[in-house]
C-alpha cells in the first residue's frame, strides 16, 4: 500500500509513476484505487475516459476484477479503478475483491488519514510505503500513520520523502531527507526532488525522461524490486558550515 498522513504529498502520483516505472522494468503490475471517496488514480493515469467497471461494479456481481482492469496507456500497468460507490466497503470485502489479481507488483493506492479506508487498504497489503514531504505538519500525520501500522503485520514499513528541495537543505532551510526518516523512525525507500515537470505534464500523460524527479522515481521503482534503500544524489543537500569569521 501507498499511504499518506495527509492529502496533497503526492501519494498518488507516486503510486502511479512508481507503478509505470516497475512496468517499464518488466515486472507486471497492477494498481489498485483503494481511496472511493475521491478515486483519482484513473485521473492520475490518464485513463478516465476508459473506464467502463470499477471495484464497485467487481463487488456488485457485475464482471470479474479483471474486467473491470484498463491498461495504462503509458505502460504495461493495469489500474483498477474505484468510484463513490465502494463507501462503506468492508475490508473482507475489499480484500477479496482483489483475490483474482495476478502480478509481480500489486499497489494499492490508500486515501490518506486513518480513517476507514486506511484499515480497509492496509487489511490487503503486505507492505507499506508512507509519502510525505518535508513540512512538519506533513511529518506528524506521517508519524500517526506509522504508530498505526505498527499494529499490522507488514513485511516492511518505510518512507518516501517527496517535493525536496536541496538548495533549501544546503541553507538549512528544509529538513533532509535522513532528518526526516529519524524523526519518524523508518528509512527512505525513496525521495522524489521538487519538480515541476510533474505538475505541467501529469494530465498530458508520463513524466518526460529529462525531468528531475525521473531519476529519483527510478531509483525508487529499483529499490522497490530490489528490496534496497538506495537514494540519488539529487535530493541529497550538502549543509554549509556557518563560519564566525567575516
Amino acid at each position: 500500500m501507498v499511504t499518506s498522513g495527509k492529502g496533497g504529498v503526492g501519494k498518488t502520483t507516486v503510486t502511479a509513476t512508481l507503478g509505470r516505472q516497475l512496468a517499464d522494468m518488466g515486472y507486471s503490475v497492477v494498481l489498485v484505487d483503494a481511496d472511493v471517496g475521491l478515486n483519482n488514480l484513473d485521473v492520475a493515469t490518464g485513463v478516465e475516459s476508459r473506464v467502463v467497471y470499477d471495484l464497485s461494479d467487481v463487488l456488485a456481481g457485475r464482471c470479474s476484477v479483471t474486467q473491470a482492469l484498463v491498461a495504462d496507456h503509458e505502460s504495461a500497468a493495469l489500474v483498477l479503478p474505484s468510484s463513490p460507490a465502494c463507501f462503506g466497503l468492508s475490508a473482507q470485502a475489499f480484500r477479496g475483491a482483489l483475490e483474482g489479481l495476478e502480478g509481480d507488483f500489486l499497489l494499492i493506492d490508500c486515501p490518506a488519514g486513518v480513517e476507514e479506508g486506511f484499515h480497509r487498504a492496509v487489511s490487503a497489503a503486505r507492505e507499506a510505503i508512507v509519502v510525505t514531504t518535508p513540512s512538519a505538519s506533513a511529518i506528524r500525520d506521517a508519524d500517526k500513520v506509522i504508530a498505526l501500522l505498527s499494529a499490522y503485520r507488514l513485511d516492511d514499513v518505510s518512507a518516501v520523502v517527496n517535493r525536496v528541495r536541496p538548495d533549501m537543505v544546503s541553507r538549512g532551510e528544509m529538513m533532509s531527507v535522513e532528518e526526516v526518516c529519524a524523526l519518524l523512525r523508518v528509512p527512505a525507500i525513496g525521495a522524489v526532488p521538487e519538480d515541476d515537470c510533474i505538475t505541467l505534464y501529469q494530465q498530458l500523460g508520463r513524466v518526460p525522461d529529462f525531468a528531475p524527479s525521473e531519476k529519483a522515481f527510478r531509483q525508487l521503482a529499483e529499490n522497490v524490486a530490489r528490496r534496497e534503500k538506495k537514494l540519488t544524489a539529487a535530493v541529497r543537500g550538502r549543509r554549509r558550515r556557518r563560519s564566525f569569521w567575516r
